[in-house]
């Protein structure tokens, strides 16, 4: 039999299959997450009934080809929110983690998610759910018929298991905003203003949500960078997890909570935490080179569907004289209006090659400067280095780059598509081998 995980990512839908006892990938399939929906250019909304469309479809493949289904794990890109009505149906956009009107700025000039920081107390960006509800409810852009607002993921879970309101696992719940770690539950004081009704309800643990219409168990959705780390890591200690793709994000274990600041902790499960430190570029840095570059070949009448192949291959050998990048293009959660630059430029290193060794460690190093936090606050160091994301496995020299910043060898999850892995992992071990 097989225990089959589903993450619902911003920008793909990835599904595995994995056999029951060996814990083996029988099938794994990956479709582009087409669902991004026309509007107001900070607007960044996707289309949920597409998102289940072909949710569904993945799964049922899946049940056809790999044979009996013993369970089905849930994940997903976190932060964003839905909101469905009284019987669970979705009645609004998913507004995803990327979407900016947190960052519009109201007649004091200030950002309305650094307004809502001021007034909670809470560390928010905008594309956090609570930042959004916020401002939906501030300008009437709720739904009339909404009662609940949920993640794409559990709304997921929702539609599979015929439930009318959604159950957040404390990963997901965390991932709005105003949510007490320590406690497992929001911040009473702080949603008070914000219409509290529509905050769904959390568990702390991951547990059975429900069955398909023919009999599986499904579990709670967890979110996407929990679910990759457990996908990646499979139980070692001491391991610090680097993922990068769209984003990226560096995470290391706790036994408990602990504050670590300027980064997350966010919930793994039960009284377990993630220190979790997430540049707001991450693998885009790379992405935004590689057509700069492109663009650059076309000026000659060359064009070229990806140089990412040849740009992997010239930063192999570290360049003399390498060029400094800081690779925050996107601001960062603290300082949305930050940028990135370059130093370090002179007549001898203005070259390609330097340029897409140097972007690769800026992102490198963002990475690293959070880990340093997470060690002095843990007072813990890893000993193993593990890298996921089609980002670091398709490139060996972002692989390098990485084991020589954090000083030890840069191991590769045995599975790919380590979220949907993880969430599949996580319902065998609640669902399967708890009975």
């Amino acid at each position: 039999m097989s225990i089959i995980g589903l993450d619902i990512g911003t920008t793909t839908l990835s599904a595995v299959a994995l056999d029951e006892s060996t814990h083996a990938v029988l099938r794994r399939l990956t479709l582009p997450n087409d669902s991004f929906l026309s509007g107001r250019e900070w607007e960044k909304i996707q289309d949920p009934a597409h998102i289940l469309t072909k949710s569904q479809k993945m799964l049922e493949q899946l049940k056809t080809s790999c044979g009996p289904v013993r369970a089905i794990g849930l994940t997903g890109q976190m932060h964003g929110i839905l909101y469905a009505d009284h019987l669970g149906r979705a009645v609004s956009p998913l507004y995803t983690w990327q979407d900016g009107r947190g960052n519009l700025t109201g007649p004091d000039g200030r950002r309305f998610a650094d307004a809502l920081f001021e007034k909670t107390g809470y560390f928010l960006a905008s594309g956090f759910g609570a930042v959004t509800h916020a401002w939906l409810l501030q300008n009437s852009g709720i739904p009339a018929n909404a009662v609940r607002m949920s993640t794409i993921h559990a709304w997921l879970g929702m539609q599979l298991t015929g439930r009318s309101k959604p159950l957040l696992h404390a990963s997901d719940a965390a991932s709005l905003g105003l949510y007490r770690i320590e406690e497992g539950c929001y911040d009473g004081a702080s949603i008070a203003s914000l219409a509290p009704e529509y905050f769904p309800e959390v568990t702390k643990s991951a547990c059975l949500l429900g069955h398909t219409p023919d009999g599986i168990p499904v579990l709670t959705a967890v979110g996407d960078n929990q679910a990759s780390y457990l996908g990646s890591v499979n139980g070692e200690e001491f391991t610090v997890l680097v993922n990068i793709g769209t984003g990226s994000q560096v995470s290391m274990h706790t036994d408990r909570y602990i504050a670590c600041p300027g980064c997350e902790t966010r919930p793994l499960d039960g009284d377990k935490c993630l220190l979790v430190g997430a540049p707001l570029c991450g693998g885009r840095a790379y992405a935004l080179l590689e057509k700069f570059l492109r663009s650059c070949a076309a000026l000659t009448g060359v064009s070229a569907d990806s140089l990412y192949e040849r740009m992997n291959a010239l930063a192999m050998d570290a360049p003399a004289n390498p060029l400094i990048v800081d690779t925050s293009f996107c601001g960062t959660r603290l300082n949305p209006d930050a940028r990135g630059g370059i130093q370090n430029l002179g007549e001898d290193n203005f070259t390609p090659a330097h340029l897409i060794h140097g972007v690769l460690t800026g992102l490198s190093r963002e990475l690293h400067d959070f880990y340093a936090q997470m060690t002095a606050a843990s007072g813990t160091q890893a000993v193993r280095l593990i890298a996921s994301g089609n980002a670091v496995r398709l490139n060996p020299a972002l692989q390098k780059i990485l084991s020589d910043l954090f000083g030890m060898p840069c191991a590769l999850p045995s599975h790919e598509e380590e979220a949907a892995t993880g969430a599949a992992l996580l319902a065998a071990e609640r669902l399967v081998n708890s009975r």
